[in-house]
């Protein structure tokens, strides 16, 4: 009796939300290189890879950083635009980025469960934003999306987060989260929501779980294919909802 009681209490999955860059969109080697070249040519020493890490902040959270550890302060507002531009034109001068393999699987189910798609990026990359509704049409909607213009504190910190689950009405105990960076897995897990991270890049799958990801899969093609498995999980209280 005591079982079935707790069964009724669990609150119902409604609504699955997405991180793009590297979910979505198989964007990160463009991203990636375009902060190398950006930074690398400002005489700044830095690693390719490294951008990798820094994947969901904000251009503002990146930048920031860097200055951090080079010049020991923040940059500027005119030095964010500047570098910002900078790596936006890089970007936006290499090559169309495809949508990463296993993302349309994985939003046929979630339509199928009838559960709410949700966009919570870092990026401010227009040129992905509007290519959102053309890959995946009758998906995303404009009223839920969050994009680095839509918050004042980006990925480590769980405002995109809070604010996806206010723009889908759902508490955090009725969604999931489907990451594949580090500090996105952080922000969804200080949301309190369970964080299914995706390593579609080179990133140690210990940063993912050290990040606090109830689960590792190594792609969206293995999401796609373990789907109801992972909804499962959701349903058995694996994560700690906290």
């Amino acid at each position: 009796m005591k079982k079935k009681e707790e069964e009724m209490e669990r609150p119902l999955l409604k609504a699955v939300l997405f991180d793009m860059d590297g979910v979505l969109f198989d964007s990160m080697k463009n991203h990636t290189l375009a902060w190398y070249e950006t930074i690398s040519g400002m005489g700044i020493v830095c690693e390719r890879n490294e951008f990798y890490l820094y994947e969901g902040a904000t251009g503002e959270w990146t930048i920031n950083h860097i200055f951090r550890r080079v010049y020991g302060r923040e940059a500027t507002a005119e030095e964010i635009e500047c570098i910002y531009a900078e790596k936006s034109r890089w970007f936006n001068e290499l090559p169309l980025v495809e949508v990463m393999p296993g993302a349309k699987e994985v939003l046929e189910q979630v339509r199928e469960l009838d559960l709410i798609p949700v966009v919570v990026t870092g990026s401010g990359q227009r040129s992905l934003l509007e290519r959102l509704e053309r890959e995946f049409p009758g998906v995303f909607v404009a009223e839920r999306m969050v994009t680095a213009f839509d918050v004042r504190q980006g990925k480590p910190h769980p405002e995109p987060y809070l604010k996806g689950l206010e723009k889908a009405g759902v508490t955090a105990a009725e969604a999931l989260v489907v990451e594949n960076a580090p500090l996105g897995v952080q922000a969804a897990v200080a949301a309190g929501i369970f964080t299914v991270a995706v390593n579609t890049g080179p990133i140690p799958v210990e940063k993912l779980r050290e990040a606090g990801a109830g689960v590792v899969l190594p792609g969206m093609p293995a999401l796609a294919d373990s789907f109801d498995d992972v909804v499962q999980l959701w349903r058995d209280g694996v994560f700690d909802r906290r």
